[in-house]
């Protein structure tokens, strides 16, 4: 059983017999004994860390042991395994413990890296902008009570001295350096402390994935030793602040316990356990504590004055509302409704409802129920009267049968010949020639063209109909356009890194331009000796990296480049893997995959 839910270490159970208890305290301790059943068989969905850590009971340390999370969390960058390790440590027990132990210290390091990244981003847009512009930060973006401050330290500087604006300007320049110092001291020991989990886990990856105590065991033991040299390293960020309130954590100390023994009691891996977590904790506290006044400030803090500004022009505008309402006695808000309503409806018809309809019927009606079949047939009836009025005076004419496949232009170039000679003589011809069938042949060949120009201005008068109505349903398919986009932004989510937008996909390759010169940094350190700035070149390296393997992990499942591409990432992280490889990786990694490439080259 175990013992946080045994009755010797659960202090709020009850021991007593049932025989000695009064019956109505036997019915209300019921429900109690209930819940407790219930949530026993629930697990904790409490990601905090200390869900972690089991309290040690006052019988001593026999009783220690540890709660390990749930592996529910996003999984990051992989730790430096060989592959086949990797997918078999999870139904390891031992080796599972002991890679979930790093994972967590590795994701809580990451994520307070990025705090300290966009942070650092943060104070540096601040210190590169100009004088009002820090002096504007230091006045209306720190918050109401900052504001109170700084103009009751301008009202004094302006009595005590003349350069009241150069003291904001040198006090704005000072804060931001030291705050840009603190967080750059520790992005420092931060990713140096990755680069250096990293650098053991790859060393000693075989021990660590094997099924024995000894895995375990020497996890504590590696992870120990970490501990204690980011102990050292943090002390820096504290003197920075000059705070009392910023001691640098005193993380402890393993007992000295015998490393190589390969077998270590039960109580002794729950205490060392324990105290990683503790000191884990630690950390988490030292942090969130130095971030409190070091990171980048909250919207809400950043852009108080346009809230407060809204705040009052809603609070103006609700009494105005209230002024016209029913409350007072007003009926100036129904009515504006109704006309609301009724501008509304008119614009739904003139420039909805009846451009559709019309639209519908020029492209869907019949040319009968338009009267248009009409002027086809009589079109036709004329065509063919003046075809068999051709035939015959041409065949008169000529004496002879005209050829089957001879055209109304053949025909009349005949008619006109004939008509010019009958014109020599018009009034003779008139009464005894042929002038006057002529005559009606080319007035009937002037009412086929009159009325075949009527058909087609019949056709250009429908068309432009089509036109006029699209053009009066513009300004509604302009406003259904600005849904569409809202809406298409929204699901798209443009914003941010994993967005998949055109934003997004340039934020996934400036992370890529990101770990391509962290890279560079890295063999530059060392090349020159510099190991240390090596180690933290590439533990910032590692936390780019696992930016983008969390950014672009869905759009590649979705475009199929999945697994290459984890495969690309996972070989650039490898610690024993020259630069120049991995620049080479960088670079196909760039140019392949889809998910990366921009919007405009992709197919």
């Amino acid at each position: 059983m175990d013992s946080s839910t045994s009755p010797d270490t659960d202090p709020t159970a009850d021991t007593s017999p049932e025989s000695d208890r009064k019956p109505l305290e036997i019915v209300l301790s019921y429900p109690g004994r209930i819940w407790r059943a219930v949530t026993g068989t629930i697990p904790s969905p409490d990601p905090n860390l200390l869900s972690k850590i089991r309290i040690p009971t006052l019988s001593g340390l026999s009783g220690l042991g540890i709660l390990l999370r749930p592996q529910r969390r996003r999984h990051g960058l992989p730790l430096p395994l060989h592959s086949t390790s990797a997918h078999s440590f999870r139904v390891v027990g031992d080796a599972s413990k002991s890679l979930s132990i790093i994972e967590d210290i590795v994701e809580h390091t990451l994520s307070h890296l990025h705090t300290i990244q966009k942070s650092l981003l943060f104070w540096q847009s601040r210190a590169e902008g100009t004088s009002s512009q820090k002096i504007y930060f230091m006045v209306f973006e720190r918050g109401p009570r900052a504001f109170a401050k700084e103009i009751y330290q301008f009202a004094i500087s302006l009595t005590s001295q003349g350069s009241s604006i150069q003291y904001l300007s040198d006090s704005a320049s000072e804060m931001i350096s030291i705050r840009h110092a603190i967080l750059t001291s520790l992005q420092h020991s931060l990713s140096t402390f990755l680069a250096e989990v990293y650098l053991e886990v790859n060393q000693y990856r075989d021990v660590l994935t094997e099924g024995s105590e000894k895995s375990l065991t020497t996890a504590l033991v590696l992870i120990d030793g970490l501990f204690s040299k980011l102990e050292a390293s943090l002390s820096h960020a504290s003197e920075l602040k000059k705070d009392d309130n910023s001691i640098a954590p005193q993380f402890q100390k393993l007992p000295q316990l015998d490393t190589e023994t390969p077998q270590w009691t039960e109580a002794e891996i729950n205490t060392a356990t324990n105290l990683i977590y503790q000191n884990l904790q630690s950390l988490n506290l030292y942090l969130s504590s130095l971030l409190s006044t070091c990171q980048k400030p909250k919207n809400v803090t950043t852009h108080w004055v346009r809230y407060t500004a809204g705040a009052v022009g809603l609070s103006a505008c609700s009494i105005w509302l209230l002024k016209h309402s029913r409350l007072m006695g007003s009926s100036d808000i129904d009515n504006w409704i109704k006309d609301a309503k009724e501008s509304m409806s008119l614009f739904w018809k003139e420039h909805v409802e009846t451009p559709l309809i019309s639209i519908r019927d020029e492209l869907f009606e019949t040319f009968k129920t338009r009267q248009t079949g009409g002027i086809d047939t009589e079109v036709q009836l004329n065509t063919d009267a003046l075809r068999r009025m051709l035939i015959a005076f041409c065949e008169q004419t000529k004496g002879q049968k005209l050829p089957l496949d001879a055209t109304d232009q053949q025909m009349m170039e005949i008619v006109m010949a004939r008509y010019e000679k009958e014109m020599m003589h018009p009034v003779q011809n008139l009464f005894n020639g042929e002038l006057a069938r002529a005559m009606l042949i080319q007035i009937q060949r002037l009412k086929l063209d009159l009325e075949t120009a009527m058909l087609e201005l019949d056709q250009i008068l429908k068309a432009n109909q089509i036109n006029f109505a699209t053009l009066a349903a513009l300004p509604a398919c302009f406003i259904v356009y600005l849904l569409i986009s809202v809406m298409r932004a929204w699901l798209l989510h443009d914003k941010g890194v994993e967005g998949r937008g055109t934003i997004a996909r340039r934020q996934r390759r400036l992370l890529l331009v990101e770990v391509e010169k962290r890279l560079m940094q890295f063999q530059a350190c060392m090349d020159s000796g510099m190991d240390e700035e090596a180690r933290c070149r590439f533990g910032l390296m590692l936390y780019s990296l696992d930016r983008l393997y969390k950014a672009v992990e869905w759009h590649a499942i979705e475009t199929g480049e999945w697994m290459s591409l984890k495969h690309d990432i996972v070989d650039i992280a490898k610690p024993d893997m020259e630069t120049a490889q991995k620049l080479t990786v960088v670079s196909r990694v760039e140019r392949m995959y889809d998910c990366l490439l921009p919007s405009s080259k992709r197919l």
